[in-house]
């Protein structure tokens, strides 16, 4: 479903991303992990069309989508929630997902659509009337991904879904995105931390230095310590990553 070969992109003299292949195959969850500074919010908002390469490819169902706005992917099918949410604090959820839903005609499918986001989120059910900055972190998390399905994505990219929430919100949010799957939904969710993810994971990409040191499956990588020693700049026969 995604194809990214040789991608290199940047800000100004900083190179963040060196040449960088992933894929993500129909019905995956797919995880990229790494460090601070890796490149793996680059990463997303390149192929999301936030940000222009400076070299190499990315296919989306087949077709070249690099230098494509967001707007246009957006419709082809490719969603990213980003990190921080960004929801709007002032507006209801209501209106937040009504946002999310903009680009939609079909109004009839949309209403179905928005009761199966509401099954899937009920806090997002309860408080549907309430200010969206009144939520907790964890429940804002929650409005943004049930913002991006109203959108009916092919392909949703998730950056950090997890950041600064406590554990047990966080497994509520994997449990959702465990759902989302489950019913047919791709995923390419970007996280710093390695935690949880291989009990979720299709496979795993590790993200060092823009690069990647580290590509497995889950059964793969919960063998050992390749993960971990990827993660920290070593592998498994203690030299240093590049």
């Amino acid at each position: 479903m995604l194809e990214v070969n040789g991608l290199t992109a940047g800000y100004g003299r900083l190179t963040a991303l060196k040449g960088v292949d992933i894929r993500v195959d129909e019905g995956e969850i797919v995880f990229i992990v790494g460090p601070n500074g890796a490149g793996k919010s680059t990463l997303l908002k390149t192929v999301a069309g936030l940000m222009a390469p400076t070299a190499g490819t990315v296919g989306f169902r087949g077709r070249p989508i690099a230098g494509r706005v967001p707007e246009e992917l957006c419709r082809q099918g490719l969603v990213l929630v980003p990190e921080g949410r960004h929801i709007f604090r002032t507006l209801t959820v209501q209106e937040n997902l009504a946002v999310g839903a903009m680009i939609r005609k079909d109004k009839a499918a949309l209403a179905e659509d928005l009761e199966k986001v509401l099954d899937t989120f009920p806090i997002l059910r309860d408080r549907f009337k309430g200010i969206a900055g009144h939520l907790s972190g964890g429940e804002q998390q929650q409005l943004a991904i049930a913002r991006a399905i109203l959108q009916r994505p092919a392909l949703m990219m998730i950056d950090e879904p997890s950041l600064g929430l406590a554990p047990l919100v966080i497994d509520q949010v994997y449990e959702s995105l465990r759902q989302l799957n489950a019913g047919g939904l791709t995923l390419l969710v970007v996280e710093q931390s390695t935690a949880r993810i291989l009990d979720l994971a299709s496979r795993v990409y590790v993200l060092r230095n823009g690069h990647v040191v580290l590509e497995g499956t889950a059964p793969e990588l919960a063998e050992g310590n390749a993960l971990e020693d990827a993660y920290f700049g070593y592998v498994a026969d203690g030299h240093a990553v590049a």
